[in-house]
């Protein structure tokens, strides 16, 4: 059986393509608007999500800035006592010197004995 073909007049098939034109257009702009909706909710979600994120990350940094501080802060300390230490031993090792010397001077004066 051969299937028939109906033919439709132009006149009612082109304002069947002007009707799906309307339908289509008012469909798409539809799904542009829900779609744009959704755009925005998701970018204020991200929004929250990124700030949620960045404010954890300042947080852990600024614990770890803390804990640095604390860390270089007893190195400087450490450092300081070490110093001192240094500088009172030298200025200890330099008044020995002196009197190293002196006591030299006395025993080359009063035995005649030269201490190299």
């Amino acid at each position: 059986m051969a299937k028939r073909r109906i033919k439709t007049p132009p006149a009612k098939s082109k304002n069947i393509e002007k009707l799906l034109n309307q339908q289509t257009t008012v469909i798409l702009n539809a799904i542009d608007g829900k779609i744009g909706k959704l755009e925005k909710s998701f970018d204020a979600k991200l929004s929250v999500t990124e700030l949620n994120i960045l404010s954890k990350v300042d947080q852990k940094l600024v614990r770890m800035e803390t804990r640095i501080n604390q860390k270089i802060d007893k190195l400087i300390t450490t450092i300081d006592k070490f110093l001192k230490r240094l500088t009172d031993i030298e200025d200890e090792m330099e008044i020995i010197k002196l009197d190293i010397n002196r006591l030299k001077k006395i025993v080359k004066e009063k035995l005649g004995v030269d201490l190299l």
